[in-house]
C-alpha cells in the first residue's frame, strides 16, 4: 500500500522552458502542485531523491517547501524524447480520507501452465487504473498467471483487488492472453503458394508472307 515520503522542495519564481531547463541542469526536475482550489505551485524537487522515490513505486509524497508541507499524489510524469528522463512532474494535493483514480502497474508473475505445450503468455496491459483512499494505493497489482492454459485469457474483471480499490478499467479490457505461435514457413512452402506467373502474350508472329502483301 501507499507509504509517505517527505521530499524537500524549492519554490520557482520563473517558469517557462528556458528556466525549467535551467533547473533540470543544477539537478533537480520542475514540478507543479495544484488541487484543492488553492493557486498552482510551481517547485523544484531534487531529480535523484524524487527518481528514486519513482522507481520504488511511491505514489503519496509529502512536498516540504520552508515551513509548508503539502501531501500530494503523483498525477502525471513528463519523460525526455528517449524515455528515460523525466522532465516534469505534475503533483495533485489530496487529503489522507479522500478517494482518487490512480493507474497502477500490473505484475504477471508464475509459468503459465499452457508454456509447457508450446504456449506463450502475451501481456496486453500493464497497469490498471483503480478508485481508492490514497492512503491504500497499492504499489502494484500482482496477477498469478499459473493456471492460464492455451487459449485462455485473463480480463480485467478476473482481477482481485485488494478491499477497498475499485476498478474503473473496463472489465472486459484484456490483460493477457496465452496462445501458440503460429511456425514460420519453409521457403519452399512459400514458393507453392504463390500465384502461378501469368502468361506473358508477346507481339503476335507475322504470317510467312504478309510483309510482301502490304507493299
Amino acid at each position: 500500500m501507499a507509504k509517505t515520503l517527505t521530499l524537500k522542495a524549492q519554490i520557482r519564481e520563473q517558469t517557462g522552458s528556458k528556466p525549467a531547463a535551467r533547473v533540470r541542469q543544477e539537478n533537480k526536475i520542475p514540478a507543479v502542485v495544484y488541487g484543492h482550489k488553492e493557486e498552482p505551485l510551481s517547485i523544484s524537487i531534487d531529480s535523484h531523491d524524487f527518481n528514486e522515490a519513482v522507481h520504488h513505486g511511491r505514489r503519496l509524497l509529502d512536498v516540504k517547501v520552508k515551513s509548508r508541507k503539502e501531501t500530494v499524489i503523483i498525477k502525471d510524469l513528463q519523460y525526455d524524447h528517449l524515455g528515460r528522463e523525466i522532465i516534469h512532474a505534475d503533483l495533485m494535493r489530496v487529503s489522507a480520507t479522500e478517494r482518487v483514480k490512480v493507474e497502477v502497474p500490473i505484475e504477471l508473475k508464475g509459468t503459465a501452465k499452457g508454456t509447457q505445450q508450446g504456449g506463450i503468455v502475451e501481456e496486453h496491459l500493464d497497469h490498471l487504473e483503480v478508485e481508492c483512499k490514497v492512503t491504500e494505493i497499492p504499489d502494484r497489482i500482482v496477477i498469478r498467471v499459473t493456471e492460464l492454459d492455451i487459449g485462455e485469457n485473463i480480463h480485467a474483471a478476473d482481477v482481485e483487488l485488494p478491499d477497498g480499490v475499485k476498478l474503473i478499467t473496463d472489465p472486459d479490457a484484456l490483460i493477457a492472453a496465452c496462445h501458440i505461435v503460429a511456425a514460420a514457413k519453409s521457403t519452399e512452402e512459400a514458393e507453392e503458394e504463390l500465384p502461378a506467373a501469368p502468361e506473358v502474350i508477346g507481339e503476335p508472329e507475322t504470317p510467312e508472307g504478309a510483309e510482301e502483301e502490304t507493299k
